[in-house]
């Protein structure tokens, strides 16, 4: 059965997340989940606390070996429930940050998405080249390697790429589906800025719905951070309500005793 907002609590999105943008680098402690992707995006790169740990000090300092080889920070993504309120408690003590809070917004599929893409809008089985300069553009951190990393986390899972296209035929914006069973998550939504607030990224996210639930999708979720509202409200609009919370929590860096 898909997640809905009724039933489904914040809980049961951190699965389908974690399969929806897979890290090439994890290792399972057994209730923790440790990520890498060489530093592309901090979702990839992170802690999920799957469960509670008997012994979070022990697992901690495993994470902290773990990432501390790979020259990554450690850090935690952690959704707001009561099962995550012991470690919030423990990571407070030990000065963790907390950063980046993010929303998870869901809506079910409905007979409004079985409209076909509109105009201009394609639906792609993998990114081309054209979808992911333009999505890195908006959104990547880094070069060449950094790319290619994003690039092996978004075909990571089985997805939809949607690429809109203004009358002269220019990339304008983009969008991902990742597909996870009976659900579909909405990623990657980016458009270039000549041509924001011109309905581009309304068409891509209807595109990516239709063609969601043409494939027997039956409910959808997306991620957007607090602070960004223009997004909010894009999303409010097409029926999209908060489902959850998550924010990210990062050690402090050590400084290292100086002088004579």
């Amino acid at each position: 059965m898909a997640p809905h907002r009724a039933s489904h609590p914040a809980r049961a999105y951190e699965a389908l997340m974690d399969a929806a943008w897979p890290a090439p680098d994890r290792h399972d402690l057994g209730e923790w989940v440790l990520r890498a992707a060489d530093g592309v995006t901090q979702r990839a790169n992170s802690v999920w606390p799957r469960d509670p740990a008997p012994r979070p000090q022990e697992a901690l300092l495993e994470a902290a070996r773990w990432y501390r080889m790979r020259r990554l920070p450690l850090i935690f993504q952690m959704a707001d429930t009561p099962a995550n309120s012991g470690l919030n408690r423990f990571l407070d003590a030990q000065g963790f940050t907390r950063q980046s809070e993010t929303l998870i917004l869901a809506r079910p599929a409905g007979p409004q998405d079985g409209h076909p893409a509109g105009a201009g809008v394609e639906i792609l089985d993998e990114p081309s080249e054209e979808w992911l300069h333009l999505w890195w553009s908006v959104d990547g951190r880094g070069g060449g390697q950094a790319r290619e990393t994003a690039r092996l986390i978004v075909t990571g899972c089985p997805a939809l790429y949607a690429l809109a296209r203004d009358d002269d035929g220019a990339p304008a914006a983009v969008g991902r589906l990742a597909l996870a069973g009976a659900t579909g998550g909405i990623y990657c939504m980016a458009t270039s800025p000549a041509h924001r607030r011109r309905g581009y990224a309304a068409a891509v996210l209807q595109a990516l719905q239709s063609e969601g639930t043409a494939r027997h999708v039956e409910s959808f979720w997306l991620l957007v951070t607090a602070a960004n509202s223009a997004a909010r409200q894009l999303y409010q609009q097409a029926g999209f309500e908060e489902a959850g919370r998550y924010l990210y929590r990062q050690e402090r860096p050590r400084r290292a005793l100086t002088g004579c």
